[in-house]
């Protein structure tokens, strides 16, 4: 794979203005599925817990998983979300092979959580205000594993295996408002911001949180613009990006990538791409579909969520202090000048 021509960064600040918008999947360490009674077990043998439900056989019938909605709706409270009075769940259709069922259930119109923001400070010190569009609950697909071919991918393998251990197990999908003005911070503020989501899930006790097993994962925009443009550049997608340092590099990466294509006359596509750690690049995947293409409707076997008041409040109080709060009245009680909390990359 060659390596795209990639323009110089500070150049391609001066040349461009950098939004970001970042989709962070968490699962949850629940005991069973999000729809069904099999195991929610990391390292099991390979399709050992599936069920009619989570393959999709006909006139199998879902349950959603009480445990999964309480603490979708703790980490909602968390990121000074509203609770929504009522969520509903739809199909999203597509066909992959890690989906058995064609389709993947997901809240789509009706998302849990809604409208919060959560303050991230990168390593320079300054502290951005990230705008949360939403936070909804969906299921996990399975696990595919690509053989032979140069790129571990699904493009040019001789033959791919699929687990579906992991399909069907807990998803809360975070979603920002799109960021501007983040400069030549973008990176490090990508990065935070996920270090951040990271930090409050394993402080809920929601989520083991291991990002070397997928526990997060992160699919970062990136999209750039000239300056006093005001219509959005084309964006692309870098999929399910799962270390700290692996992000920040992704989207440093796609900002030098974009500017190095318009600045010579080209056109960004709209698409997927992939990160390869160990080229430090990324790689086309598929053009990526807007909302419509996926046919949403709303899922028939399964009753709209409505948390009650008394629930909600009762999960608001048992909210444990921001991680970032508690280390800031730890360093004032503890008379620190300067504390660093580094986490461990994976």
């Amino acid at each position: 794979m060659a390596k795209a021509n990639l323009m110089d960064y500070e150049k391609a600040l001066e040349l461009f203005e950098v939004v970001i918008g970042l989709e962070v999947h968490i699962e949850l360490n629940t005991n069973t599925k999000m729809f069904c009674g099999c195991k929610n077990d990391f390292g099991d043998e390979p399709n050992t817990n599936v069920c009619p439900i989570c393959i999709g056989l006909p006139g199998s019938l879902p349950v959603v998983n009480r445990k999964a909605v309480e603490s979708s709706i703790s980490i909602g409270l968390a990121l000074g979300c509203q609770i929504a009075p009522t969520g509903g769940f739809s199909r999203k259709n597509y066909f992959y092979p890690d989906l058995a069922k064609n389709y993947q259930t997901s809240q789509f119109r009706d998302p849990i959580a809604f409208e919060g923001q959560l303050e991230v400070e990168v390593p320079s010190g300054n502290k951005f205000t990230v705008q949360i569009e939403r936070a909804h609950m969906e299921e996990d697909a399975g696990k595919l594993t690509h053989i032979g071919g140069s790129t571990g991918r699904i493009q040019g393998a001789e033959y791919s295996l699929v687990d579906y251990n992991r399909a069907g197990v807990p998803l809360v999908e975070i979603v920002t408002k799109p960021v501007f003005g983040v400069g030549a911070e973008g990176p490090e503020l990508a990065a935070a911001y996920v270090r951040s989501i990271r930090e409050i899930v394993k402080a809920l006790g929601v989520s083991d949180a291991r990002m070397e097993r997928g526990n997060v994962r992160c699919d970062a925009n990136v999209s750039i613009r000239p300056h006093g443009q005001e219509k959005l550049g084309t964006r692309t997608e870098t999929k399910n990006v799962n270390s700290l340092r692996s992000i920040e590099r992704a989207v440093r990466y796609e900002i030098q990538r974009q500017a190095a294509i318009l600045a010579a006359g080209g056109t960004i596509t709209q698409e997927t791409r992939h990160w390869h750690e160990d080229k430090g690049s990324t790689s086309a995947g598929r053009p990526k579909s807007d909302a419509d293409d996926y046919r949403y409707f709303p899922e028939p076997d399964l009753v709209p969520v409505e948390p009650s008041h008394e629930l909600i409040e009762k999960l608001r109080s048992l909210l444990p202090e921001n991680p970032a709060d508690r280390r800031k009245r730890l360093a004032g009680e503890w008379n620190f000048a300067e504390m660093e909390f580094r986490d461990v990359v994976n």
